[in-house]
């Protein structure tokens, strides 16, 4: 550390003309002090954390990065993706209720983005008949481009309408219905969130990791409630083959490998302590701003 340094106010330090580099330098810090105790956790919610991305949550946390942060969040089927993006959004709504902090977290689902094929499901008589010949689990089946036009939109502070995909077996996608506003968070889940088209929307990338065993378990339940019938196995195998070539690797773009078969209230608790980060840098610069 350079001698600029001249004192210390409660665990902030000034620096001679750099307060801002002395909050980020005090962030960064706690934020390594936050996931080296989770990562040395028992049963921890992390499987790998590159150390980049803690430098960077902490560039838009000591608002050296002023704009929006977007997050990305991919998996398999049936990972755990979309519970761990419900429990983010909804510790991060709590926080934001508490302190009266507005437009704090927008979410856009990836699956809304699959192409509109009504008129297939129609013509082959159910979705079960339309899923046997047509294939779901490959990046072509969604306008991954227009959903990266609407996260770059809202990261520019605009407002957007989003799409709603059908997922009860219609294969209907409406656009323009979902009203979705800049917020301080952008936040996005989905198989292909991290596949080529997209990835570069996301300052942050999150990929979940299961075994075979939960992943598939989860998956026939989630089939049985679809009514996938006896399509279901060829289902399975098909989504399980697509992933080898579309959804794996895009775990090698991730800054945050996490489990998605990590217990949910550890993700609240992790979540809670970066969010009380933020509550006492806020406190404590504006008490010596």
């Amino acid at each position: 550390m350079q001698n600029t340094i001249t004192k210390t106010y409660n665990g902030i330090k000034q620096n001679n003309g750099s307060k801002s580099q002395s909050i980020l330098d005090y962030i960064e810090f706690k934020l390594n002090k936050i996931f080296s105790d989770e990562i040395n956790s028992s049963n921890s919610i992390f499987i790998k954390v590159k150390h980049s991305v803690i430098h960077k949550m902490a560039l838009f946390l000591s608002n050296n990065i002023t704009r929006s942060c977007s997050i990305g969040i991919a998996g398999e089927t049936a990972s755990g993706k979309s519970t761990i993006t419900l429990d983010i959004i909804n510790t991060i709504q709590a926080f934001a209720q508490e302190y009266c902090i507005d437009n704090a977290i927008t979410r856009i689902n990836t699956d809304d983005y699959y192409y509109d094929r009504s008129e297939m499901v129609k013509k082959a008589g159910s979705f079960a008949e339309f899923a046997k010949h047509y294939d779901l689990d490959v990046p072509e089946a969604l306008e991954l481009e227009l959903m990266k036009k609407h996260i770059k939109s809202l990261l520019f502070g605009n407002t957007v309408y989003l799409p709603e995909y059908d997922m009860s077996g219609t294969a209907i996608r409406r656009d323009n219905v979902k009203l979705a506003l800049p917020s301080k968070i952008i936040i996005s889940e989905g198989l292909f969130t991290l596949t080529d088209k997209i990835v570069d929307a996301f300052d942050i990338k999150i990929y979940v990791d299961v075994s075979v065993k939960t992943q598939k378990e989860r998956f026939y339940k989630r089939a049985a409630e679809r009514d996938l019938g006896d399509s279901a196995d060829e289902v399975y195998e098909n989504a399980s083959d697509k992933a080898k070539t579309h959804i794996h690797p895009t775990a090698e773009k991730a800054d945050i490998i996490v489990s998605g078969e990590a217990d949910r209230e550890a993700y609240r608790k992790f979540i809670n302590k970066i969010l009380h980060l933020v509550s006492e840098v806020h406190f404590k610069t504006m008490v010596f701003s």
